[in-house]
């Protein structure tokens, strides 16, 4: 800013006598963290690229991760923060506030939604914490590939997927214990508002991994979201877990028959958070209320099927996508929301114990 500062009248007479347009010559970039594929790209298209034409000396870089706050822990530690801006599930939005890693966020900051009300009313239930602001709703599933399974051969129900017998084949999983200790649970026949006070106790952790246990010889790991369309696609799987926008645009922008299994699909939500010490902190809060407005939030379900957290935001959503939301009325018959306080309490213990168990 000081060479702008500098400009010597001769030059900027110069510039306006010939037309010359008269740019900043310093730049700030903020690096957005997220989870990549898809979702990476809803963000790009609704968030990043608008805001970047709207405010021309920002620079937003996007960068992949696979979650968890190692990383985070990792810069804040060491004094040197370039993440700017990181997508996190709230479990992680709440222990990273807890341990010092997330910078505090005013809500107050946030712009009213498009009717009028304001944010803290605006927002969904949960979807604000004091070190981090939601976006969107999102939910894990399961898939197969209609083409490779039809009729009586297609699973219709969450049990299906732990039943080797009547529906053989290598399964998809994501290698952590979320979600897959629920499902275990409710597969062995807990109820859905149950599963949490049962896995609260080691009695239940012990049924839990007992059942995933019936079919971990038929499990393919993942670890990135844009893996179990490629596995189902591939025919390395014949049924798989995974984000239902990653399937959203496996079906509606590739033409996959893949279908979605709601039954005892674990909703969650996922929010900025920015990691302590990061420099710009002003340019990245104007993002953030950017990118978080009634508008921006109904513009992602364009490109992902995840529902914004927004109320004002619902009527914006076209009609052809409201069905293919995890919180469609049809789709969230027998739906779990995660428990985060459950997870920030116990997320360590049990992905120690879940190494563990994969390394039997």
């Amino acid at each position: 800013m000081k060479n702008v500062l500098r400009t010597t009248a001769i030059a900027a007479a110069t510039a306006a006598v010939f037309g010359l347009a008269t740019t900043a010559s310093a730049e700030t970039t903020l690096t957005i963290v997220s989870w990549g594929g898809a979702y990476s790209k809803s963000q790009l298209e609704a968030y990043h690229k608008p805001y970047m034409a709207a405010n021309p000396d920002i620079k937003l870089l996007a960068e992949d991760y696979n979650g968890g706050l190692a990383q985070v822990k990792a810069q804040v530690d060491s004094g040197t923060v370039t993440w700017s801006l990181v997508d996190v599930e709230l479990s992680d939005a709440i222990k990273g506030c807890d341990e010092g890693l997330l910078e505090v966020i005013d809500s107050s900051i946030l712009p009213d939604g498009v009717d009028g009300s304001k944010a803290q009313d605006d927002f969904l239930p949960n979807t604000l914490t004091e070190c981090a602001v939601g976006t969107i709703v999102w939910s894990t599933v399961f898939a197969f590939d209609g083409d490779k399974l039809k009729g009586d051969k297609a699973p219709t129900k969450l049990a299906d997927l732990f039943d080797t017998k009547n529906f053989p084949g290598k399964r998809g999983l994501r290698k952590s214990p979320r979600v897959n200790l629920e499902w275990a649970l409710m597969a062995d026949g807990v109820p859905i508002d149950q599963v949490y006070e049962v896995l609260s106790t080691e009695e239940g952790v012990d049924r839990a991994f007992k059942k995933l246990g019936t079919i971990k010889d038929s499990v393919v790991w993942w670890e990135a979201g844009a893996q179990p369309p490629q596995m189902l696609a591939d025919g390395e799987v014949v049924m798989t877990s995974a984000y239902n926008g990653r399937l959203f645009n496996a079906v509606f922008k590739e033409g996959k028959n893949f279908q979605l299994i709601w039954d005892g699909q674990v909703w969650d939500i996922d929010l900025w958070a920015i990691p302590r010490g990061a420099p710009n902190l002003d340019a990245i809060l104007d993002f953030v209320k950017y990118s978080t407005d009634s508008q921006r939030l109904a513009d992602q379900t364009k490109w992902i099927s995840y529902g914004p957290v927004r109320k004002s935001s619902f009527s914006m959503v076209g009609d052809k996508v409201k069905p293919h939301l995890p919180t469609s009325p049809d789709n969230f018959k027998r739906a779990l929301q995660n428990d985060f306080e459950f997870w920030a309490d116990n997320n360590d213990e049990l992905n120690e114990r879940f190494a563990t168990w994969l390394a039997k």
